[in-house]
Formats: C-alpha cells, structure tokens, sequence
C-alpha cells in the first residue's frame, strides 16, 4: 500500500482540480487536473516520485500551451452562432413588395417578413435585392445596395 500512496495522492489532486474548472471556466485547472492524472498513472506504474513530477510538468505545460488555446478557439466560436433573428442581419433578401420608411415587405431564406427601409429617404421598388441591417420586433430593416 505505501508504493500506492502517491498514485492516490496524484489521483485525488486530478479529481478535484478537474472538479474545481466548474467553478472558473478557463481551462486551466482542468489541464492540471489532467496532468495529475497522468502522474497518477505514472505512479502506478511504479514510477519514482521525481519521474512523478517531471510527467505532471510536462503534462501541464504541454496542456496549458497547446492544448487549452485550441480549446479556447473552439469553445469561442461556438458561442458567436448567431441564432434566431441575429442570424438574419447581414442577409440578402429580395423586395415582395414596395419598401419605404414605414412599409413593405421581403422575403428572407424564403420566408416573407415585414420590413421598411433603413434610410427613410429611400423607396424600394419589388424585385431589388436588399441587405437587412437589423430586425426590429418583427420587422426587418432593410437598405437598398445603391
């Protein structure tokens, strides 16, 4: 059992440094964890102590350089989806019928929308392609490319 005793120890500090990255989110106990983890394996495989320590080191460098940024990217990307109506602002849409300050109507991705013009000096006339500048409550704000 006392050539086991580091094994647990690293084992334990893995467990609760993974369990600890819920509560901060930046990926970086969680690398930690996942290096104390290799050194638990390493330490039951009969590895020394120090051998320990230069595979959590290695490990957890190796994690926080390389692997945590990778993560990071990816993690970023997908919170900036865009959804909903956030998703149709910058969209092409084509005019269904005459769009001005207050009126009209196009057609986004094949569903028709409510819209009026961005500029209120600009009449839109039907069959003009458009770009939607934002979406105000169910009404899309359009602008004609000139």
């Amino acid at each position: 059992m006392g050539n086991m005793t580091p094994a647990l120890l690293w084992l334990i500090a893995g467990v609760l440094l993974v369990a600890a990255e819920v509560l901060s989110g930046d990926f970086v106990l969680v690398m930690l964890g996942a290096a104390a983890l290799g050194a638990a394996g390493a330490s039951a495989l009969g590895a020394p102590l120090p051998v320990d320590a230069v595979v959590f080191a290695v490990l957890g460098l190796g994690l926080i350089f390389l692997a945590r940024p990778a993560l990071k990217r990816r993690m970023q990307v997908q919170r900036e989806l865009k959804t909903n109506v956030d998703a149709l602002v910058g969209k092409r849409a084509k005019v269904e019928s005459t769009v001005d300050a207050h009126s009209g109507q196009v057609r986004i991705d094949g569903a028709l929308w409510s819209a009026r013009a961005f500029d209120e000096t600009q009449v839109i006339e039907v069959g003009q392609t458009v770009t939607v500048m934002e979406i105000a409550g169910a009404t899309a704000v359009v602008w004609a490319e000139p």
